[in-house]
């Protein structure tokens, strides 16, 4: 029902994981750290485009002004080689003090020794003022190798001007269940005209997890296993196939012509759908897409258990053989905590995971972008289920999931034989 974690988070696929367990260098480990030797200087690298380069360093710039006695040197890059010039410098013990990563990268460099333990720098990099499932996303096997740079999470937007026209109420966001979703988007396909649906969503392997945590179980535990048993990912086909069937949904034709698209291809970014379970960061997007005003509101089911979780952009790391680890820390702690920073930022990263920073950007963002910050901090007095770091075969699994749940959309096997073959093909794959 929601775009996966590779697609919101813009990763490249993911090499195999090096080793099992997490064995990270000491601070003044010998080589490598951009460092070299001076603890005054630390290299930082990132991707994205011009414009988050030219606000990156108008960040560092603050920074330095506050923290004159250090130097920042600047290491932007592409997304599409980013990850392969990091692994070149790894390799050559030359990788940057501070680094961007996303999806399972700090799992598989923290199996390489490549990340400090971030619990070594905590008298300066304080974590304890973040949301705790955010703070808990960076870690692996318990310990803290990564620091959220911000945050989206799992979120149901509405266009309210589809239920209008097709005269159907929208039901209490609060209490609804998966029961009334599905009520109210039968409703809307019956009541619109051709083309135009109550359910504009694509289902994904984050669909499972959501269905899973509601529940009381979870795609990944802690220790990198698959957490969701056949029963439940059998249910969860199943009521994605009724969605089909009674019409609440387009066909499976064109849910996989809808798998991954841009905005403006999505049933609600053509203002053709009433209901879309994607990321909350997808808002101002869609809205503008649509050229009308949408809402997001809670996840059907979540008044009964919570399946929503909080999900890290991207995470900011620190080399194990940095030879600045107190500086790198302060760096991190700056760009994650301190509200000037934060209103430099906005949400380019995703929505701050202190609440504090949030507050201070409000009055900076767009009224969709505020809402997107609400909705986090609605999620955030919530008591969610934790996440982690995806495991090794975790990409595999997404690549799994489409493939089980498209035959039981086409009819082409029913939701429990799909969902014991997924189940199969799931555990091998994280199982190595």
């Amino acid at each position: 029902m929601i775009p996966s974690r590779r697609t919101a988070l813009t990763a490249l696929p993911l090499a195999a994981l090096v080793g099992t367990t997490l064995a990270a260098c000491g601070p003044n480990a010998s080589g490598g750290g951009g460092g070299d030797g001076d603890e005054s200087s630390l290299r930082f690298s990132w991707w994205g485009n011009p414009e988050r380069a030219a606000t990156t360093q108008q960040v560092i710039d603050l920074f330095l002004e506050k923290n004159p006695e250090l130097t920042v040197s600047a290491e932007p890059g592409d997304i599409s080689g980013y990850f392969d010039k990091l692994a070149t410098a790894v390799a050559a013990g030359d990788e940057p003090d501070v680094m961007v990563m996303g999806g399972a990268y700090p799992a598989e460099y923290a199996a390489r020794s490549v990340l400090l333990d971030l619990g070594t720098v905590e008298d300066t990099l304080d974590l304890s003022v973040m949301d705790e499932n955010a703070r808990t996303n960076g870690q692996v096997d318990g310990t803290q190798i990564a620091v959220t740079t911000g945050i989206n999470a799992p979120g149901m937007i509405v266009n309210p001007a589809v239920l209008a026209e097709a005269g159907v109420e929208m039901p209490d966001p609060e209490t609804w269940t998966w029961d009334d979703y599905s009520a109210a988007a039968i409703a809307v396909s019956e009541a619109s005209g051709e083309g135009i649906y109550g359910s504009g969503s694509v289902f994904t392997h984050d669909s499972i997890d959501l269905w899973a945590r509601q529940h009381g179980q979870i795609l990944y535990t802690e220790d990198g296993e698959i957490g969701v048993d056949v029963d439940t990912v059998s249910s969860f086909f199943e009521y994605s196939k009724m969605l089909v069937d009674t019409g609440a949904s387009p066909g499976a034709e064109e849910l996989v012509e809808l798998t991954d698209v841009g905005p403006e291809q999505t049933l609600m970014g053509q203002g053709r759908a009433a209901f879309m379970l994607t990321w909350s960061s997808s808002l101002t997007a869609l809205s503008e897409a649509a050229g009308t005003e949408l809402e997001i509101v809670k996840i059907p089911g979540e008044s009964v258990e919570t399946g929503a979780w909080l999900q890290s952009s991207q995470f900011y790391t620190v080399s194990a053989r940095t030879s600045a680890p107190e500086a790198a820390a302060a760096f991190v702690n700056f760009l994650v905590t301190d509200p000037e920073a934060g209103k430099l930022i906005l949400t380019d990263r995703g929505v701050p995971a202190v609440e504090s920073v949030r507050q201070a950007i409000l009055p900076e963002l767009s009224e969709t972008a505020r809402r997107e910050v609400e909705y986090i901090s609605e999620l955030g007095e919530m008591e969610l289920k934790q996440t982690w770091i995806g495991p090794a075969g975790s990409t595999a699994v997404a690549e799994i999931t489409p493939r089980h749940q498209n035959i039981v959309l086409f009819g082409s096997a029913t939701a429990q034989e799909a969902a014991e073959a997924w189940h199969t093909e799931a555990v091998a794959a994280v199982a190595g």
